[in-house]
């Protein structure tokens, strides 16, 4: 799958099953999770898209929460299996991830294009290794593997953060990301909806603010 594709006016269902999955998985709710899960596969993500969301969910939400979601996503499957519900296995990462400087180099380089611009700031220059991770693993690890595109995977992290109180900086930069990589206004107000409809109403309002910030930004 490409890292980009063309800008339309709405999700469609595989892009709205992504939030419920990634926001449950980030706050922990095994249940609603689940049932996520289910869902997702029903609507056409792969075994393979919603593993690489379930990874990804470590870089926001921590290895605990990712690890407890990639093992109800087995749970999941093995009870499908057990009705008869053979589901899609999906395409495993097909360009070959870089490794030392090389992988350095290609996760600057994705998120100097994600962002818009050189990331920099006085947090990464207090913190240089944390600045190497951001590039290497994030950007790097993650960002090259290239069987989930670029939009869904921004899809999942601003699901992700918009479950999480108290990140509202890294979920504006995310905003903007996500406007940066062809997803439209019209899209983004959705995720919030299917946020309030299937996951909670505060995450929903944390993203609806964070758009409204965003566009106000475009505008002025």
């Amino acid at each position: 799958m490409s890292s980009t594709s063309a800008e339309s006016d709405s999700l469609s269902l595989r892009q709205q099953a992504i939030v419920p999955v990634a926001a449950n998985a980030a706050s922990g709710d095994i249940v609603k999770l689940d049932a996520a899960l289910s869902q997702a596969l029903d609507a056409g993500l792969t075994v393979s898209d919603l593993r690489e969301i379930l990874v990804q969910v470590y870089a926001y939400a921590g290895f605990p929460r990712s690890l407890n979601a990639l093992g109800a996503l087995m749970r999941v499957l093995e009870s499908r299996r057990q009705r008869g519900i053979q589901d899609a296995i999906g395409q495993a990462p097909v360009r070959p991830i870089p490794t030392g400087a090389a992988l350095l180099t290609a996760g600057t380089a994705n998120q100097t294009k994600l962002s818009g611009g050189a990331v920099k700031g006085p947090v990464l220059d207090f913190a240089p290794a944390i600045d190497e991770y951001l590039k290497t693993h994030l950007f790097g690890d993650i960002f090259e593997r290239d069987n989930l595109d670029w939009q869904s995977r921004e899809f999942a992290t601003l699901s992700m953060l918009s479950v999480l109180p108290g990140v509202e900086a890294q979920l504006q930069a995310h905003m903007r990301i996500s406007m940066n990589v062809g997803c439209s206004a019209s899209q983004l107000r959705q995720i919030g909806q299917v946020l309030a409809d299937r996951v909670d109403a505060g995450a929903a309002q944390r993203a609806h603010e964070a758009l409204e910030r965003q566009l106000a930004t475009l505008s002025g």
